[in-house]
């Protein structure tokens, strides 16, 4: 389910961005799964189409969703593999941290300030 706070200082959608994403990533959302269209979903939502296209384009661009043409949008495996490509990024940076003698406080704050400047959400 989503939804989108007309209140918050959030744009809705980054709102609609977020929460799809979530949803694709804890799995509540399979691979293949279709979306449904833009019209629809703005429609069920109150937004305009154009913010729901937004979205739909943002998680495009980050490899989560797949359209194809007028078969529709859907949740793509690519979202996998990017998980495991930080996965092992993650794996990396630990290593380096360790060798560069930083405590986990130390590597967990670094990582927070560039996640902050390269992470939505």
């Amino acid at each position: 389910m989503i939804v989108i706070d007309a209140a918050s200082a959030v744009p809705p959608y980054e709102q609609l961005r977020v929460q799809l994403a979530r949803q694709i990533q804890d799995h509540s959302l399979a691979v293949g799964t279709r979306l449904p269209t833009v019209r629809a979903l703005a429609t069920e939502l109150g937004l305009a189409a154009n913010t729901v296209a937004r979205a739909y384009r943002e998680l495009e661009e980050a490899g989560l969703i797949e359209t194809r043409g007028r078969a529709g949008s859907f949740v793509s495996a690519a979202g996998e593999a990017a998980r495991e490509r930080a996965r092992r990024a993650a794996a990396d940076y630990a290593a380096v941290a360790a060798a560069a003698g930083l405590d986990k406080a130390e590597a967990i704050r670094i990582v927070e300030a560039a996640l902050a400047t390269t992470v939505r959400g």
